[in-house]
């Protein structure tokens, strides 16, 4: 038996021992009055002399990060809660006689409730003088390194339920991903916009050059597609007359994995009837500067050691980035790619599309060539796509057919014929501006990420293999 199923085990008799004395190794409901970063943050400034003359009193509850034990008659441990920790002095005469057996069973990384009140030890350390405990869950595996950190990556991806115990750093990756989410929402709805939901399946994928995921209703007999954006389906929107409408969304592209890639990522797509590209360009400074602010305080951003400052973003058309005006189509994207996307370090736009590469937008007036799109890029990677829309469907329906030859010539990301989406177009669809921006590629420049991974609570990993913990529950049974 290895030493990691020797503890398993001591736990296991531990949880029977608990639940023998009549408390629960996996308790119910525990009402605290406080969480650990509010009393952090309304206690941390009280000397030791206010904290004695209030004696504020506390509930909290937490997993237990350290224990240490003084002997048979006292001891300390520190509680961790949404990435924050608090000392608890636990002393023999202080708590009942059944708190201090239960004390006794403690184990690094058990979840537990204390009440108490606050008071500065002799270190000056803020702690909770408990009155009262409360086993709440029993932990059976082994934290990772005394619970100072989890550094195993392939760990830290497949099993992020420890990350976040060990790492109070990536909780903050994920809180901060709350609020850049939080942000675009409130910008979006306070200038009109309203949320909606598209279909995540569908009978033809369109919208990005992406190959799609195939799955079958078996019911309908049909042969369904998980969405690679919902650009038609929200434009079909703006027809019905849904001036302004955005959606956060879970897309799918059956494509590579990589430091910026994972088959399946969240997308913001927004679009406004009746303005243009240069009018989403305007609102999209303002938009990710205000969302940097409110994600981290500030418009300037450290990632990977490089000041990103998005009060400050560049423009350039796409001939002005290459440094060669010559260039058209495929070879003009292709240069650009090779040369210039990856110097692309400081927040800029680069505008002006070949339309080979744009079956969507609509054609510059200056030259057929182009279209009115722009990409937005920091550290050398794509964060968001926007472009005045095409609302011609008969030049709509040419390029589809120049995407369908593209298909027959071999290309798997190119677009189909759509016909209900030209039905809709022959409708009347309002001049319109669309865009969407990565949500998990702009959480990493503002988390200071370097794998797009670290973003994505759960991303896609090879399957492990045979774990055996449901025999070693078997076992102890």
């Amino acid at each position: 038996m290895s030493l990691e199923d020797d503890l398993f085990d001591q736990r296991r008799r531990r949880a029977h021992d608990i639940d023998a004395q009549g408390a629960r190794a996996y308790g119910q409901r525990f009402d605290f009055t406080h969480t650990i970063p509010d009393i952090l943050s309304a206690y941390s400034s009280k000397t030791a002399e206010e904290l004695e003359a209030e004696k504020p009193r506390v509930t909290i509850a937490g997993r237990i990060q350290t224990i240490r034990r003084m002997g048979k008659h006292a001891g300390f441990m520190h509680l961790m809660q949404t990435g924050e920790r608090l000392q608890a002095y636990v002393r023999r005469d202080a708590v009942p006689e059944k708190d201090y057996a239960l004390w006794e069973a403690f184990d690094a990384g058990d979840i537990v409730g204390v009440e108490g009140y606050l008071f500065r030890t002799r270190t000056g350390e803020l702690s909770v003088h408990a009155e009262k405990l409360t086993f709440l869950s029993k932990i059976l595996l082994t934290l990772p390194e005394k619970f100072h950190g989890l550094e195993d990556v392939e760990v830290r991806y497949r099993q992020r339920y420890l990350d976040l115990i060990a790492n109070p750093d990536s909780q903050k990756i994920f809180r901060t991903r709350a609020k850049i989410i939080g942000s675009l929402r409130r910008q979006l709805e306070a200038r009109g916009f309203i949320e909606v939901e598209t279909p995540m399946m569908q009978p033809l994928y369109g919208g990005a050059a992406a190959r799609p995921f195939l799955t079958h209703h078996n019911t309908l007999d049909l042969d369904l597609y998980l969405r690679i954006a919902p650009e038609l389906y929200l434009k079909r929107l703006i027809v019905g007359g849904m001036e302004r409408v955005y959606e956060i969304n879970r897309n799918f592209r059956n494509e590579g994995i990589s430091t910026q890639h994972n088959p399946e990522f969240t997308m913001l797509e927004f679009y406004q009837a009746y303005t243009d590209y240069h009018g989403l360009m305007d609102f999209t400074v303002e938009l990710l500067k205000q969302t940097a602010i409110d994600a981290t305080g500030s418009a300037v951003v450290n990632y990977q050691g490089i000041e990103l400052d998005f009060g400050n973003m560049k423009r350039l058309s796409m001939r002005e980035a290459v440094g060669d005006s010559s260039l058209r189509g495929h070879e003009l994207v292709h240069a650009f790619e090779e040369r210039v996307e990856p110097t692309l370090i400081h927040p800029t736009i680069i505008y002006e599309y070949p339309v080979e590469v744009s079956p969507l937008s609509k054609n510059s007036l200056d030259d057929p060539a182009f279209v009115d799109r722009f990409e937005i890029y920091a550290a050398g990677m794509e964060i968001g796509n926007a472009y005045t829309e095409l609302n011609d469907p008969a030049e709509q329906r040419r390029r589809f057919e120049m995407q369908l030859a593209m298909k027959a010539a071999g290309d798997e990301e190119a677009h189909q014929m759509d016909e209900d989406y030209l039905r809709a177009m022959c409708y009347g669809m309002p001049p319109t501006g669309g865009e969407g921006i990565g949500i998990d590629r702009l959480t990493m420049l503002l988390t200071d990420s370097k794998s797009i991974r670290d973003v994505i609570l759960f991303p896609l990993l090879r399957p492990e293999g045979e774990i055996g913990i449901a025999e070693k529950l078997k076992a102890t049974d």
